[in-house]
């Protein structure tokens, strides 16, 4: 596939996958009552959207510019890597294995996306362009969000009542 079909329907199906989140969330005004709830629940909004606004990015620079999706996916990575290990410490506080090993999954790839941005040519050791190296960061990223939403939905990684 074309890399620049693929981010198109990337950041299309990402931003889809955000309306989605903000539909379930609306059906659920609970959730967003209690702070550690509210958290988790911006935890799981911003992982389909910092992706889809790198895929967005990624249209933009394409391969003819380049350094606009760098830019991008550093800035957006940082933020998100930030935020990720920001509730990876209140995951681990609640002793949530699955959501603790899915957000340091997560933490990691931002970090990798980050350093793919900074240092392209290591994209280049596995026999990739490093637009296409970010494109399978970004869709591990995407499959760890589903799991965090499965896990939420079914009820698995909201707090227990009471606490």
């Amino acid at each position: 596939m074309d890399v620049s079909t693929f981010y198109a329907l990337f950041f299309a199906t990402c931003f889809t996958l955000v309306g989605l989140w903000w539909n379930v969330v609306q059906s659920h005004p609970e959730w967003m009552r209690e702070s550690p709830l509210r958290r988790i629940v911006g935890g799981v909004y911003l992982s389909f959207l910092l992706p889809a606004l790198m895929g967005l990015f990624a249209q933009v620079g394409g391969t003819e510019q380049p350094q606009i999706w760098r830019v991008a996916f550093i800035a957006l990575a940082v933020v998100g890597c930030l935020c990720t290990l920001r509730l990876l410490t209140r995951a681990g506080a609640r002793g949530d294995h699955f959501v603790t090993w899915q957000q340091a999954g997560a933490a990691l790839l931002y970090l990798l996306i980050a350093v793919v941005g900074a240092f392209p040519e290591l994209a280049g050791h596995i026999g990739l362009r490093p637009i296409q190296a970010e494109a399978l960061m970004l869709i591990a990223l995407i499959v760890l969000g589903h799991a965090l939403v499965w896990r939420f939905m079914a009820g698995e990684g909201r707090p227990a009542e009471g606490t």
